[in-house]
């Protein structure tokens, strides 16, 4: 019985491990193909230079 009323539990906690996997998973791949998970707006970004080469 106390098998079942955890249960519920049991089941959010393996879906929210799969959904944080599969985010990790994305943010490693973009990240090796070079793509930023910044909101792109550079002006008031204290470490743009960081993220961004400066092109002279």
């Amino acid at each position: 019985m106390l098998e079942e009323m955890n249960m519920p539990s049991i089941i959010i906690a393996i879906l929210l491990v799969i959904m944080v996997a599969m985010i990790i998973v994305k943010l490693y791949k973009d990240k090796k193909k070079g793509k930023s998970s910044c909101g792109c707006n550079c002006g008031s970004c204290a470490i743009s230079g960081m993220c961004h080469k400066r092109e002279n």
